[in-house]
């Protein structure tokens, strides 16, 4: 057994406190989250700035390139001014990315949201200052040029970054880095759509890779200061008013309807499944160009300024023409040229590495989608466009409740929550069931990583040590020959699966423990006794206690076993614990998901 270093505290890894499980919560929330709670406030409102700076910078560049103006407000890109010349317009935006990704940070490329996981997962949630200047431009520029992108991945980045650089300023631990980030992402994405719920439930369900109140609690402050922010802005009328996409109020669904409904999510989940094949499908073809990669978004933007030549309202962030298929404007053959005409615009610019984002794409696309079924079903093409909007975006994200809370946050339509619960419900099942992994996480796959989506209670924090701790002892008196006891361990090899062996006086009491390894690692002392091998004031743990806290505190002072003790009792050993034990829980959790048995049976009623 090695030394045992300095417990860090009471009941967190080093040796736990003597009180009873009635002290244990629902929650593991102290107040050091209350702590966090200033700096959330202020990336919220630092997000929000951004957020507005971003459109602004958007809309910038997007009169500069094709209305040969100085303007701030988003407008939709036209051929007007330029005619066939308006393809150079994508290719110029391309080049310009590609340098600035080559010279001043790679992480500007990619739409935004696989960058912001990277960090969290693998960069310790520590973002380069750099990056909160060079997205937001970088990402301006592609857009604004054209870029078949929204504006909310690179904010969601952007964000991101802003809440990782005041985070690295103070002394806080990774997970809290990881917190603020989280919290400047979803911040942002709630500046620029008006939708602070989803936000939320966006970080909850995407980033975080949690559901704690250490991380919800300021995910959801900075969202309500951002959606302050943005509240005020647009009272002055520098941001569009919330919802970004009114529609009128649907009356009820009944069950024709709801069944309509089960089929677009079918569809959106097979979009879905082309989406993220067409988008990665692109990418490989990029990395097979005997060209350097600063280049691609200008091969990329070669495909898009085509495509806009085909159907320009799938050039730019699209907005207005979102808010179009809402409202049921588009005919059948438009919606046909947009959904086609975007996706291969969308894919191959995405694949080529340039800057921007995929939830207003994914939006525009799955409300083509949508619209066309409509066509089909009759009645209001609008009703079916949300429909297929909402499940788009469940279905390539995996978040479900984040679109049915986004579609209703963007229309404030609450006649359709239940048709959206089913679209989404349907659209989430089926992509899970045919893409091992999403468009957002095949990137960061693609590096070595793993990204589990699924989060569940730990079973190791339902059961307690004095259910799985080993009672049936085998202690040791001081004076024990250690060579003797190591020739008996290895006679006996249940016995020594203990590992861990309780030193006791006459009277019982535990005097210090003697471990296998030490037996081991002293074989050249055929006369030591265990009295000198033995270590007096080790870690332990209680029969109270989960076992994720007796596993917290092997883990911190890499220890394989630990004594049990009773908190009541002088020093008296009531079991041990090793990792063995601790696998208890994903037994119970095993049983409970593999062993089937049926336990009513119907039996015939005898007369």
């Amino acid at each position: 057994m090695r030394s045992v270093p300095r417990p860090i505290g009471p009941g967190a890894a080093g040796q736990p406190a003597a009180t009873s499980e009635g002290a244990l919560g629902d929650f593991t929330v102290t107040w050091r989250t209350v702590a966090l709670l200033p700096l959330a406030i202020v990336v919220g409102g630092i997000a929000g700035c951004v957020a507005l700076g971003l459109l602004d910078l958007i809309g910038l560049f997007t009169h500069l390139a094709y209305y040969g103006n100085v303007g701030d407000t988003l407008v939709a890109p036209s051929l007007h001014r330029w005619g066939a010349l308006t393809v150079a317009i994508p290719v110029i935006g391309g080049l310009i990315v590609g340098v600035m990704a080559r010279y001043g940070s790679e992480q500007i490329r990619g739409h935004g949201i696989p960058e912001a996981m990277e960090r969290i997962l693998i960069g310790g949630s520590s973002v380069q200052p750099r990056l909160a200047v060079l997205k937001p431009i970088s990402s301006a520029v592609s857009i604004g040029s054209g870029g078949p992108f929204g504006a909310e991945g690179p904010i969601i980045l952007t964000g991101g970054a802003v809440g990782s650089v005041l985070a690295q300023l103070f002394h806080l631990a990774a997970i809290e880095r990881r917190t603020l980030l989280v919290a400047g992402s979803c911040a942002g994405m709630a500046a620029v759509f008006g939708t602070p719920v989803a936000a939320a439930l966006f970080g909850v369900e995407l980033l975080v890779f949690e559901w704690r109140p250490r991380s919800f609690v300021p995910i959801g402050i900075a969202v309500t200061v951002a959606e302050v922010v943005r509240d005020a802005f647009a009272a002055h009328g520098l941001m569009a008013p919330s919802p970004l996409f009114p529609v009128p109020a649907h009356g009820a669904f009944g069950a024709v309807a709801v069944s309509e409904a089960a089929i677009v999510g079918l569809a959106a989940g097979i979009l879905a499944l082309a989406l993220t094949t067409a988008c990665y499908g692109a990418e490989d073809l990029f990395k097979k160009l005997p060209v350097h990669w600063m280049w691609w978004p200008a091969i990329g933007g070669v495909v898009v300024g085509l495509g806009g030549l085909v159907d320009p309202k799938g050039l730019g962030v699209g907005y207005s023409v979102i808010g179009d298929e809402l409202a049921g404007k588009l005919a059948i053959g438009a919606l046909l040229l947009l959904l086609v005409a975007k996706l291969v615009m969308w894919s191959v610019a995405l694949g080529s590495g340039t800057s921007g984002g995929i939830l207003a794409p994914l939006l525009m696309m799955g409300a083509a989608m949508g619209g066309i079924i409509g066509h089909a079903f009759g009645g209001s093409t609008s009703t079916w466009a949300l429909m297929g909007m909402a499940g788009a975006l469940a279905g390539v994200t995996r978040s479900p409740f984040t679109a049915i809370v986004f579609a209703f946050e963007l229309t404030h339509d609450t006649g359709s929550l239940l048709p959206l619960l089913i679209v989404c419900t349907v659209a989430h099942l089926l992509s899970t069931l045919i893409l091992k992994r999403s468009i957002l996480t095949e990137k960061v796959a693609r590096k070595g990583f793993h990204v589990m989506r699924e989060y569940a209670v730990d079973q190791l924090e339902a059961i307690f040590v004095r259910e799985a701790m080993l009672t049936d002892l085998f202690a040791v008196a001081p004076d024990t020959v250690a060579a003797d006891l190591r020739a008996t361990l290895e006679a006996d090899p249940i016995v020594r699966r203990q590992r861990l062996f309780p030193v006791t006086d006459p009277s019982g009491a535990m005097v210090g423990v003697v471990g296998w390894s030490d037996l081991s690692e002293h074989r050249d002392r055929p006369d030591a006794t265990v009295a000198s091998l033995l270590h007096s004031d080790p870690v332990s743990a209680y029969p109270h206690e989960t076992l994720r806290s007796a596993a917290d505190r092997m883990a911190h002072h890499q220890l394989g076993a630990l004594p049990v003790v009773d908190p009541e009792g002088a020093n008296r050993v009531v079991g041990v614990l090793t990792h063995f034990e601790l696998l208890a829980g994903r037994r119970r959790q095993l049983v409970e998901e593999r062993h089937r048995e049926r336990q009513l049976r119907l039996r015939k009623l005898r007369r």
